[in-house]
This record gives structure tokens, sequence and C-alpha cells, in this order.
């Protein structure tokens, strides 16, 4: 049985494919899809001739994703967009080379664990070990720590 056939196809809506598997429900939380008013599901551990295991998540509805704290998650990662059951754009994620607000700088001497209105800001230092470095105080964090 193919993948796509483990829940109904989608007339319009969004698919988030090729999740490294267990970071499914990672992303669910980080977008807040918890709270949607609409139907979405998290396939978890879906077979894939490519990555052995994936996550996949469908979202029936079109809204606005944040695509930093996707390519933040997993880089690897597809977006499908779907209408009238055919999909009409894909996007291939890619780490983001700034991140704000979503990673939070741990270092308490940082400004922003003093004005907690400062955004926290990062900018990626290294793609290969996926670190990000804090604007203000130059503390590291990896991405797969958020």
């Amino acid at each position: 049985m193919r993948n796509e056939r483990l829940v109904n196809a989608i007339e319009k809506g969004i698919v988030i494919d090729h999740i490294r598997a267990g970071l499914g429900i990672k992303l669910f939380h980080f977008l807040k899809l918890d709270n949607a008013d609409f139907t979405v599901v998290i396939i978890s551990g879906a077979e894939s001739k490519r990555m052995g295991r994936k996550d996949i998540i469908k979202i029936q509805n079109i809204i606005d994703l944040d695509y930093t704290v996707i390519g933040l998650i997993d880089h690897n990662s597809t977006i499908s967009i779907i209408e009238n059951g055919v999909i009409t754009a894909k996007k291939n994620m890619e780490l983001p080379q700034k991140v704000e607000n979503v990673i939070i700088c741990r270092n308490p001497r940082c400004i922003t664990s003093v004005e907690k209105q400062a955004p926290h800001i990062f900018h990626l230092q290294n793609a290969e070990t996926r670190t990000y470095r804090c604007d203000y105080c130059e503390d590291h964090v990896h991405g797969y720590e958020i």
C-alpha cells in the first residue's frame, strides 16, 4: 500500500512531507497546529524508499506557514500545496539564515533575559552542524536543540 493511501486524499490544503521520522509531532506543535479548527493529520513512521521512515503532516486548509520553523526543524522536508486534489506548488525547505523568536537564548546574561520584549534573533553560523548564533550575546545553539 502506498503512503498516500493511509489517509484520504486532500482536496484543498497543504502536505508537509519528507519530515525525518519522529520530528512530525515537534513540527506540529511549533506550527501551533494543535489549535487548528480544521483537520490536521500526522502520519508517523511511514515507509519511505528514500528515507527508510518519515513523518507526514496533512492540513485540510490553505494557511500561512512559518517556513523558517519548518526549515529549522527539518530542512529536508517538502511542502506541497493542494487545490482541487492536485499539487499546484511544491517547495523544498532549507536551513534559514535568520531565525527570529523561534530559538530562545538560554544565556542568563543576554539582553533577552532582562528585556522581555527584545526579539530573540539568531543567525546561521555553521550549516553543517546547524549552529545558530545569538545576535546579542553571541551564544551558540544547535538547531536540533530547540
